[in-house]
């Protein structure tokens, strides 16, 4: 038994946020400052009444146009934080809207950057239980509804998009073996603490830190010190036991695709790593960062620039919020 990535699209809002725009609203960065720091030239915002859900369902319907029969889908797997109510699940209401059938399985999960590579881990244990034999996995995410206005930092980095990928026991990229990593510990350095069952009023407090940058409990919440000293210590490691568990060395990987967090963090852990430029692939310049959506972004970029090619193999890494990582090789 094998499970494959069959087909993989990719949806965007249509409202774009563009570097010019932003230094507009905060003249102290320019267009070339906010590109050099985060690599990312424009971003997607959902519109005021397009939620997760709805993004997830239009990714979903360009994969049915693709040519992907819904019929033969038999269980939703849906990755978002911001579903559209605390019940029912999100997945439920994908189901009923696109038409699919009742006899199938269809749940959420709550992951953020590590997400997708969480779920093809779901998926193809699916598929190797004979649970189902077609997994519709989907990640949507609209990060920038929870974002104060006044935070520059956050603005310049996340998009809004949502990822259709179909997992199948036959495919173009054959889904290898896993390591996954969890610390529960640094869960406040990337936050939103009001609005759920824990703080469930908003505070309506905001306060602004010495570099006049928003600090409220009701907004995201990042500290980016501990997110970056998280992620120089999590990710060789996740690395190197990836590699382990799929029984291959680092030169046997032809294209390493991390989450796209920014260009920054990036280009630092390529050399930390000593990857070389031509084989680590970054593509966030004009989505951003869309949390569990980059890396099926940049995946299908990859194979539609030939960066990814038959007969290559490309390790995938995951992680953040949470903390949460995660990461597979794919056999294509």
């Amino acid at each position: 038994m094998k499970a494959f990535i069959k087909n993989i699209v990719y949806y965007l809002p249509q409202q774009i946020l563009t570097n010019e725009a932003l230094a507009q609203e905060f003249p102290e960065w320019s267009v070339e400052k906010i590109m050099a720091k985060v690599g990312v030239n424009q971003r997607h915002i959902a519109a005021q009444n397009e939620t997760a859900t709805d993004m997830a369902i239009s990714a979903a319907q360009k994969l049915f146009d693709a040519g992907v029969d819904k019929q033969t889908i038999d269980y939703v797997l849906l990755c978002t934080q911001s579903p559209d109510y605390f019940l029912p699940t999100s997945a439920c209401i994908i189901q009923d809207k696109l038409g699919l059938s009742t006899n199938i399985g269809a749940l959420d999960f709550n992951q953020g950057c590590s997400g997708f590579v969480y779920g093809l881990s779901l998926a193809k244990g699916l598929i190797y239980a004979n649970i189902a034999q077609n997994v519709l996995l989907l990640t949507a995410e609209t990060y920038t509804k929870h974002l104060h206005p006044k935070d520059k930092g956050n603005r310049t980095i996340f998009g809004d998009a949502a990822a259709a990928t179909l997992v199948s026991t036959e495919g173009f990229a054959e889904i290898g073996e896993f390591s996954l990593g969890t610390d529960g510990s640094g869960a406040e350095n990337l936050i939103i603490q009001t609005g759920a069952a824990r703080n469930p009023e908003k505070s309506g407090e905001v306060t602004f830190d010495k570099d006049n940058n928003p600090v409220s409990l009701d907004y995201i919440y990042m500290n980016g010190s501990e997110i970056f000293a998280f992620t120089l210590e999590a990710v060789p490691n996740l690395v190197n036991k990836t590699l382990e568990k799929n029984n291959i060395d680092k030169d046997a990987v032809d294209l390493f695709i991390f989450h796209q967090a920014n260009k920054y963090m990036l280009e630092f852990l390529r050399k930390k790593l000593k990857i070389e430029q031509e084989k680590f692939y970054i593509c966030l310049s004009e989505v951003g960062n869309t949390v569990s959506s980059t890396i099926p972004i940049a995946i299908y970029e990859a194979m539609k620039d030939s960066s990814l090619k038959k007969g290559m193999k490309s390790l995938l890494a995951g992680f953040g919020v949470g903390y949460s990582w995660g990461g597979v090789v794919l056999k294509f």
